[in-house]
């Protein structure tokens, strides 16, 4: 790849990423002015509201096809049991908490990220594929993650809140209506998409909040953390590739998905059950940092085996 293309795949990447950074710029610019930001309102908020919404949506109206759905669902959870798997012994290592930043360092940003990026490598095909395993990975992360993550706020003794029954009723409803073939009226899934619609701004935001404030020493640990999702992310995308027998372009798709940096609802995950909020924020920054200045790369890789 000559230094042309290189510098034009930048710039689209560049494109897709430029939302984020306006809205973390808000949450940033919120912080260095010192207003009051209600962190615990918007925390609840996007947890128990507003991603059940946007959960229920995509899994009801996501184009599952039953072949390719279950070789997706088959490669996705492959896939983040290798990244658990990994994460959780990097983690141990370097004697970091492990349940508290398993999800962080596990689940990737397979949506405001993941999604753009799947779409520009594969078009409409690949963007189906990411959309379903987005949908799988939202409902692992907000289910069995989320478990993980308030065990782990009462192991420490921490007073943190109790685990959200909004998103297991929503993720548990969605799944119900898709196996029965339920139709649900459009005014009911437009109400789910308008309130899950302010799911990821408000998260980019809390976000961009939290990075003005973190501390050295958080944003130390959370480098780490960063640089193990990535690691982890490899080795989900490797397990997927060389030992699973799949159709190139699904077993690509799902690999691209399982490389993105850190999801950001792992940091509001983490503020709102653990203690370990700011660490997380930090993982955020620093794995999508990484992972811009690689993504051409990886978008090459990706496309060359096709």
């Amino acid at each position: 790849m000559n230094g042309l293309a290189w510098t034009a795949q930048y710039v689209q990447i560049l494109g897709v990423l430029l939302p984020v950074f306006v809205c973390a710029g808000i949450g940033v610019a919120w912080a260095l002015k010192k207003l009051h930001y209600p962190n615990e309102f918007i925390s609840v908020l996007v947890t128990s509201v507003t991603t059940p919404a946007l959960v229920f949506h995509t899994i009801l109206t996501t184009e599952l096809h039953d072949t390719m759905l279950l070789q997706i669902l088959s490669a996705t959870f492959t896939g983040i049991f290798a990244m658990a798997c990994v994460a959780a012994v990097l983690l141990f290592a370097l004697r970091l908490p492990v349940a508290s930043l398993l999800p962080t360092a596990t689940f990737p940003n397979g949506g405001n990220l993941g999604l753009p990026i799947s779409y520009f490598t594969f078009g409409d095909i690949g963007l189906a594929v990411a959309v379903s395993v987005f949908a799988i990975l939202s409902l692992t992360q907000h289910t069995l993650g989320v478990g993980i993550l308030t065990w782990s706020g009462r192991a420490q003794g921490s007073a943190k809140r109790k685990w959200p029954v909004g998103m297991a009723i929503s993720c548990g409803a969605a799944v119900t209506l898709r196996l029965l073939d339920v139709q649900l009226p459009k005014p009911v899934l437009a109400s789910a998409q308008l309130v899950g619609s302010v799911t990821v701004p408000l998260m980019l935001i809390s976000l961009g909040y939290a990075l003005a404030t973190v501390s050295r020493t958080s944003l130390g640990a959370g480098s780490l953390v960063g640089g193990i999702r990535l690691l982890a992310g490899l080795a989900g995308a490797f397990v997927v590739i060389h030992l699973m027998d799949l159709p190139v372009l699904v077993s690509s798709a799902v690999a691209l998905q399982l490389l993105m940096p850190v999801a950001v609802v792992s940091y509001l995950y983490s503020e709102r059950f653990t203690n370990v909020g700011a660490v997380s924020a930090g993982a955020v920054l620093v794995s999508t940092g990484v992972f811009f200045v690689m993504s051409p790369l990886v978008i090459a890789w990706m496309s060359a085996r096709l």
